[in-house]
């Protein structure tokens, strides 16, 4: 990984991942285990969060496409070693925000909504969640609830 070039960005924007015909990895064990500890850095590198949790769905079956994707997130880590979790500290801004959003039948595969918040007190994030939803929506209101 010493020699690797890094990315500016955790996955490729053209297109997502999804359960197709592609070669399966002969040993899958080393996939499991970069996803595993992937996992575990999501918790202090929410910039990979999103990327971690859409690779992580295919740890039953990964295959060659899927491998590559983990590698481009490991590409994207190297660029970043210096990123963090900040936490300022702010006399001024004591409020609480919160963002949320959902792609719309997002997964080409289940046609299921993955659905995301963010809160904020004071310039701080305190708390952030990304999971794909156990119903499939028909409408827009109904995916981002």
């Amino acid at each position: 990984m010493l020699a690797w070039k890094p990315v500016s960005t955790p996955m490729s924007s053209k297109g997502s991942l999804s359960r197709t015909h592609d070669t399966p990895l002969s040993d899958p064990t080393p996939y499991r285990q970069i996803v595993g500890a992937l996992q575990y850095l999501t918790m202090t590198r929410l910039d990979i969060s999103y990327v971690v949790q859409h690779v992580s769905q295919f740890i039953g079956s990964p295959t060659d496409v899927h491998y590559e994707a983990v590698k481009c997130i490991l590409h994207y880590l190297k660029g970043t070693l210096g990123h963090g979790f900040p936490i300022r500290y702010s006399t001024d801004s004591l409020f609480v925000v919160a963002y949320s959003d959902a792609d719309w039948a997002g997964c080409p595969d289940t046609r299921r909504s993955t659905t995301g918040y963010c809160v904020f007190f004071g310039p701080n994030l305190i708390s952030w969640s990304a999971k794909k939803q156990q119903t499939v929506s028909r409408l827009s209101v109904e995916a981002e609830y």
